[in-house]
């Protein structure tokens, strides 16, 4: 399908399937090799709902002894961002002294990540990184790094891939963005 309608907007093919699973791999392999001599079992913390297709498909790519774990933030509303993070589903893991790896599906403002760097860091975890499956740099507003980028994208309204528009279109393996 090059294009598809969900709910009052229609939506043009951007990021097929293939090269989304070629990104996913690029990222595992990162990570793969940044843990390949570590002796600790980091927890991975995929951010629900948009991440879980790429945590899923990221995870069983990972070739060490490793958790998985997830919360649930939110921020956006129908295509915009609120500006406001409120959290569903809080962090129920014992994080001291633990190595994350957090899975996000998109980054944007930035918003989402910092509101759950701060979480985090009253944790006392040894360290933190992210993995996004897509970041929009031009409107990434903060300055902390961001570990794994499996693509770089415009700062269009994306469904596909776990990501939706108003509940539809998180079952797409392709990326398709706003008409």
């Amino acid at each position: 399908m090059n294009q598809i309608k969900l709910h009052d907007k229609v939506f043009r093919m951007s990021i097929p399937e293939q090269e989304i699973d070629r990104a996913v791999q690029a990222v595992a392999d990162k990570i793969n090799a940044d843990h390949r001599d570590s002796d600790s079992v980091p927890l991975f913390l995929s951010v629900l709902n948009g991440s879980f297709m790429f945590a899923a498909n990221l995870i069983k790519r990972i070739t060490f002894p490793c958790e998985i774990s997830f919360v649930k933030l939110a921020s956006y509303h129908g295509e915009r961002s609120s500006g406001n993070v409120t959290e569903l589903i809080g962090i129920s893991d014992a994080l001291v002294g633990r190595d994350i790896i957090v899975i996000e599906d998109i980054v944007d403002t930035g918003n989402t990540y910092e509101s759950l760097m701060a979480t985090l860091m009253r944790h006392n975890p040894q360290s933190v990184k992210i993995a996004a499956m897509l970041l929009k740099p031009e409107v990434y507003q903060k300055t902390l790094p961001i570990d794994y980028v499996a693509m770089q994208i415009s700062n269009d309204f994306i469904v596909g891939y776990g990501l939706d528009y108003n509940g539809l279109g998180r079952n797409l393996p392709n990326i398709y963005k706003v008409v």
